[in-house]
């Protein structure tokens, strides 16, 4: 790790102090503006394709704030919102060519363009911001719940946005994030926002209504702000009886089906819906988390021992890729039959093969959670951020912003000592770039 040298009275420090009453005030008017929150019931905020724990799992007809759920969830029940919210502008156009803006770009800023950070969904929260001006961040995701509704998260997403400036990012527009797949995994809510089912039930509805639906809920995003869903899910689960087995997928039914043609079919219908409303779908975990037992993310040593190359259960991430999605998220998973030496977020075979040579993927490929997943525990924080670039990933997400500045401050050490690893960012940093202009 290089350490950061920072000075308790720089001018980044100032602004974040600054930046730091204001989201304290947010917080409280949206504390007043929603409902109370169950934190007993809630799951905890940090992971970006983070299910409960097992521990947590939902009985029957309910879902994991304590909430009862609809047993018809696409029955079309919701009133009229109550809190309107204007419709957010989309990200500016850059000014010149991705190559012009990367060649504009120190280091330090072409670093930061291959992070996204997690920032807490309610608004409460510093700690994200002084990463944004400190160490050039220029992606993050809000993460835990809130039940704020529309407008107090776009103002959540405005003071996070005002944090991005000439000196952090050279002006490249910020992509917030979230998760909003539905059922148990689904971060925001209250007025604006319908409560969506998860994807099983999703699974049940006609393709084109699904469609319809996505872009429904994709324009309550933007509304708030939000151009960017960390979903869907395109992981494959083999069966009914397998899929209380399925620690991260199943047992939340946050899969579209149990064959690769359903999950493709169903699936594509939500990134679909999503791209329609103008929100980025991001689809994971290639190459999929369906066949697993254990939960990368709080178990260790997981593998994934019948996915291979050609397998079936990948053609629903070929699919999308081939209509245009440009985000594709990596699970945390070994692949035995791929590459038994490596977990697919520091797998070339995965990311460099599979995905860029098989599947003509240009766009961004994007870590699961590489902080707190308990899969990755025998790795230093600074390891798994150069590990997956260096591996052929283009950002890192990461839940726990405490660990932002040693696995930055690595990224940035080695870029400036080892040209080879230098020629990975500036590749990553490209494609970041071409991808926010629309490329």
């Amino acid at each position: 790790m290089v350490p950061l040298r920072r000075s308790s009275k720089s001018t980044s420090s100032k602004i974040a102090s600054l930046l730091l009453a204001a989201f304290t005030v947010a917080a409280l008017a949206g504390v007043a503006r929603s409902d109370s929150v169950d934190v007993a019931t809630t799951p905890a905020a940090g992971s970006a394709s983070r299910a409960p724990s097992a521990s947590q799992a939902p009985s029957k007809g309910t879902i994991p704030d304590g909430t009862v759920a609809d047993p018809l969830p696409f029955r079309r029940t919701q009133s009229p919102f109550a809190v309107p919210a204007p419709p957010h502008d989309p990200p500016p156009p850059l000014r010149q060519t991705p190559e012009q803006e990367l060649a504009a770009l120190t280091l330090e800023q072409r670093v930061g363009q291959l992070f996204m950070v997690a920032a807490k969904a309610d608004g409460s929260d510093a700690a994200t911001v002084g990463r944004l001006l400190d160490n050039h961040i220029g992606n993050v995701y809000l993460a835990g719940r809130s039940q704020a509704g529309v407008a107090a998260t776009a103002g959540v997403v405005d003071r996070l946005k005002a944090a991005v400036s000439p000196s952090s990012s050279r002006g490249i527009p910020l992509y917030v994030a979230t998760d909003q797949e539905g059922g148990a995994v689904q971060v925001l809510s209250g007025p604006g926002f319908q409560q969506i089912p998860p994807a099983l039930a999703q699974g049940n509805a006609d393709p084109a209504q699904l469609r319809s639906d996505a872009r429904t809920w994709g324009s309550q995003l933007l509304q708030a702000g939000v151009n960017m869903d960390l979903a869907p899910v395109l992981d494959t689960v083999p069966s009914p009886g397998f899929a209380p087995s399925n620690k991260p997928i199943g047992a939340f039914q946050r899969e579209y089906g149990f064959t690769p043609a359903a999950v493709s079919g169903h699936g594509n219908a939500m990134a679909a819906g999503l791209r329609d409303a103008g929100v980025v779908p991001v689809v994971k975990h290639f190459p999929g988390m369906g066949r697993v037992s254990l939960n990368t993310d709080v178990s260790g040593n997981v593998h994934d021992t019948e996915t291979t190359r050609t397998d079936p259960y990948v053609a629903p991430f070929k699919t999308a890729i081939d209509g245009g999605v440009r985000w594709v998220m990596v699970s945390n998973a070994y692949y035995d039959k791929i590459d038994p030496d490596h977990v697919a977020p520091f797998s070339p075979a995965i990311m460099r093969t599979m995905l860029r040579a098989d599947d003509g993927f240009s766009g961004v490929i994007v870590s699961d959670d590489l902080c707190n997943a308990v899969q990755l525990s025998p790795w230093s924080m600074g390891d798994r951020a150069t590990n997956f670039i260096g591996a052929g990933g283009t950002m890192v997400l990461c839940a726990d912003p405490a660990a932002i500045p040693e696995m930055y401050g690595q990224v940035l050490q080695r870029a400036s000592s080892d040209p080879g690893f230098r020629k990975d960012v500036d590749d990553a940093a490209l494609t970041v770039i071409r991808v926010k202009s629309g490329k």
